[in-house]
């Protein structure tokens, strides 16, 4: 057993009692390739909680910050995260990430760049149209829907890969494309109210 599986395994094992997930949309996730999976952000509780539900390990990316903090840095990076650079363009970590998709694995990611103070749906950020549009990765929506209360159902949504390959033959701008991820985002949050 991997130190992720055994994470997981431990973290859905005291968090699943106290948040009762509701997980919908496995069966939309790819069982093989590169998926760019692109979640609403409410909480910090966010990664672990779609890392954990996911069917796949998930890869992501998080504050430089938390690397800098003694024990946690290390097992936040054995839990395949990577540091990203926040409030500029990070090549190292767009490197990793495009790195991270062509060799078939899944990157996480919250396309807002930050949570939500409202639990509204806000603006995505750019980054993730360009990982969408650099590689073939399938782009996987993801929505998670609270109240984030103990013994309240928290609902976990898998989306159908969304088709972008017209934008990518278009050679559709990174904004373009983000557009189109966060209304397909938006899609699930109002559907699964």
């Amino acid at each position: 057993m991997t130190f992720y599986s055994f994470v997981k395994s431990v973290v859905l094992g005291i968090l699943k009692p106290i948040y009762r997930f509701e997980v919908t949309g496995r069966e939309h996730f790819p069982k093989e390739g590169g998926v760019l999976l692109c979640s609403n952000h409410i909480n910090n509780f966010d990664p672990p909680v779609v890392g954990i539900n996911a069917p796949r390990p998930v890869h992501f990316m998080a504050k430089e910050e938390l690397f800098k903090v003694p024990l946690l840095g290390k097992i936040v990076s054995n839990l395949n995260a990577f540091p990203v650079k926040r409030g500029m363009s990070d090549r190292e970590a767009l490197r990793k990430g495009l790195a991270i998709l062509k060799e078939g694995h899944v990157l996480g990611i919250f396309p807002e760049g930050t949570r939500s103070k409202t639990g509204e749906l806000t603006k995505g950020l750019s980054g993730v149209g360009f990982f969408a549009l650099r590689t073939d990765a399938a782009v996987v929506p993801c929505a998670i829907i609270g109240p984030y209360k103990a013994f309240k159902r928290l609902k976990v949504i898998y989306g159908k890969p969304i088709n972008i390959q017209e934008l990518r033959d278009k050679k559709a701008s990174a904004e373009e494309t983000t557009e189109l991820i966060m209304e397909e985002i938006r899609k699930l949050i109002n559907e699964n109210r």
